[in-house]
């Protein structure tokens, strides 16, 4: 008798254990592939103008096995912040980084301190760019700053800031895939695993790795329909942007003179071929080493086990509206690409159009490791849109604002606004806020809307025009009440 009552006691403290074992098997691997300014447009799988000629078939190749975001989108589209974001689960105003000037505070907890308390190793390794010593990692290895393409220099955990290691004759993605390979060697093979691969490419100035510099010659580039675009009948402030392909380039950008004999349209024209060449054959190296790691987690048998996520940390205008660089609530800065594989939970070959926006990572990737997203975050958890099933009450529109008014290299207006699927309504509020990094200038507040339905290339503000009389008032309840809901009401 006493031995069946033991027999009880003990399943009672073996199968607590063994379901805690459990459950830390079922936690997949995560890597968190980034680059820097990738528009989608210039992802074959996204099928846009430049389909024909972009060489992207590994991204293409991801896309099949996974899930392809349309929707993805940004909180504020510049560099710093929306890294901040990403890792924050918050808005600008919120975390504290609403600018290039600012710095993530080194006592916030965030996405890679929580994942390591769940029990996941975590590595940074590439382009961090928020000011402070990565915080909350097992390893970092990152760029200083903005960094460099070739000869790249990188800064390792436990070194000063003088203590750059320079990769001589190496390529910057290259470098960092290496990195990264070499962490996933010597990881400890019983935790699960979180690697940000982080690329600079292909941020400006768009330096291709020699091997690809010629990738794309004697290749004409197709032009995207508003290459010319005049800026007529939207804001004054547009107008005044310093992004124009051509006119606002350097000879930095292009490794070449500017020529001056050209008229503007020519110059346009001309400009466009050599920056798109340039950018995409950066992509190139990015896509060539997304295989690599793929190719790697396939010999060591972590496919099955590991989500893979690819995307950038904003958008970029490739010659749309005659402008290249981000900022704006344009759809070609605000959206992002946004491709994964979980394998096992997504089907190959979905598309999906829900609104996705970058402060929702750090609440999934807590979701998939098995934990509550914190109370402080504002994005939500998609988990369950992977898995095919979209939550009931998913956001139908989403928030952006970005802070820095008028610097002085792009002269880009500080503004706010709120896309649905079908409208984007932007308000350049036109003031200061005292932000570190903005000049005290104050213009006259301005909007813009757009019907993206009817004009999905957005040249047409339609703004003041009566017909859209009674969507403008919607729109602007609703703004108000996202701002209202997301605590930003400055």
């Amino acid at each position: 008798m006493i031995r069946w009552l033991l027999i009880p006691c003990l399943c009672a403290l073996v199968i607590p254990s063994a379901l805690h074992a459990q459950a830390k098997k079922r936690q997949p691997n995560i890597i968190f592939i980034m680059a820097d300014d990738h528009a989608n447009a210039a992802i074959g799988a996204y099928k846009s103008w430049l389909g024909p000629v972009v060489k992207t078939p590994n991204l293409d190749k991801l896309a099949r096995q996974g899930i392809r975001f349309t929707n993805s989108m940004v909180t504020n589209s510049i560099c710093t912040p929306s890294r901040a974001a990403i890792l924050t689960g918050q808005y600008s105003h919120k975390n504290g980084v609403y600018t290039l000037a600012d710095q993530l505070d080194k006592n916030r907890q965030h996405l890679a301190h929580f994942l390591r308390q769940l029990g996941y190793q975590t590595a940074m390794i590439g382009k961090w760019h928020l000011g402070i010593d990565p915080t909350g990692f097992d390893y970092w290895n990152i760029l200083p700053g903005q960094g460099v393409y070739i000869n790249p220099r990188l800064r390792a955990m436990g070194m000063t800031k003088k203590g750059l290691k320079e990769y001589k004759g190496q390529y910057s993605t290259d470098v960092i895939t290496d990195l990264s390979l070499e962490w996933l060697k010597k990881r400890d093979k019983k935790k699960p695993f979180m690697l940000f691969c982080h690329f600079k490419a292909p941020h400006r100035p768009w330096d291709p790795a020699p091997r690809f510099k010629d990738l794309y010659k004697g290749v004409m580039i197709p032009e995207p329909e508003t290459l010319q675009d005049d800026y007529k009948g939207r804001a004054k402030q547009v107008g005044n942007i310093k992004m124009r392909i051509g006119q606002d380039f350097s000879k930095r950008d292009l490794q070449m003179d500017i020529p001056k004999d050209k008229s503007a349209e020519e110059l346009r024209k001309w400009a466009y071929q050599h920056y798109l060449k340039r950018y995409l054959s950066c992509i190139a190296a990015v896509d060539e080493n997304v295989g690599r790691l793929m190719a790697y987690l396939d010999a060591e048998g972590l496919t099955e086990d590991t989500i893979v996520i690819y995307t950038s940390d904003q958008g970029f205008f490739l010659g749309e509206h005659g402008w290249y660089d981000k900022r704006l609530m344009y759809e070609p800065c605000l959206t992002t690409p946004l491709i994964i594989r979980w394998p096992g939970q997504t089907k190959p070959g979905t598309v999906n159009d829900d609104m996705i926006l970058n402060i929702d990572h750090a609440p999934t990737f807590l979701d998939i490791a098995g934990a509550a997203a914190k109370k402080e975050m504002q994005g939500k958890s998609y988990k369950s849109i992977l898995q095919g099933k979209t939550p009931p009450g998913w956001r139908q529109s989403i928030y952006y604002r970005y802070w820095m008014h008028l610097d002085g290299s792009h002269n880009v207006p500080a503004h706010y606004g709120v896309r649905t699927r079908r409208h984007t309504l932007i308000h350049y509020y036109g003031k200061h806020l005292d932000m570190k990094g903005a000049r005290k200038m104050n213009l006259m507040p301005e909007w813009e809307l757009f019907d993206r339905q009817k004009d999905p290339r957005q040249i047409r503000n339609v703004y003041a025009d009566p017909t859209y009389a009674a969507t403008v008032r919607e729109l602007r309840v609703e703004l108000d009440r996202l701002r209202r809901e997301f605590g930003d009401e400055r």
